[in-house]
């Protein structure tokens, strides 16, 4: 029981941590990240193409795998997901492993800070 009770501690204050991140990022460096490691498969003005993958535009909020005119995984329309700071967070720190049988091909973006100036990035172009 109290193994039950310290991980269910331990992932609370993971994610909290995750949300005061996401909350203090820099818009300024995220764009930055954003087009070294993310603009070769993604566009995230309105009506932008879908590349590799998807057009990120108005993504906060929407259900994981429904963004129009994209072929997503089985594994992503199926995940449930909705998409807010704390699962892009989890999902962008290591795609392969948070959603295993998804297309991304990227090996996650390990850095705290640049993960928080990502999305702080994309909450803001993607509106």
């Amino acid at each position: 029981m109290k193994i039950r009770v310290g991980a269910a501690v331990v992932f609370s204050l993971a994610c909290a941590a995750i949300n005061a991140m996401a909350q203090s990022g820099d818009v300024e460096r995220g764009e930055r990240t954003f087009n070294q490691q993310c603009k070769l498969c993604h566009t995230v003005e309105k009506g932008g193409a879908n590349k590799v993958g998807p057009n990120l535009f108005g993504m906060f909020g929407r259900k994981a795998g429904t963004a129009e005119g994209f072929s997503f995984s089985s594994a992503m329309q199926k995940s449930g997901i909705a998409w807010d700071d704390k699962t892009l967070a989890e999902y962008l720190a290591d795609p392969k492993n948070r959603l295993p049988g998804g297309k991304m091909v990227y090996m996650g973006l390990k850095n705290q800070d640049q993960l928080a100036d990502v999305i702080a990035y994309l909450k803001k172009a993607t509106q």
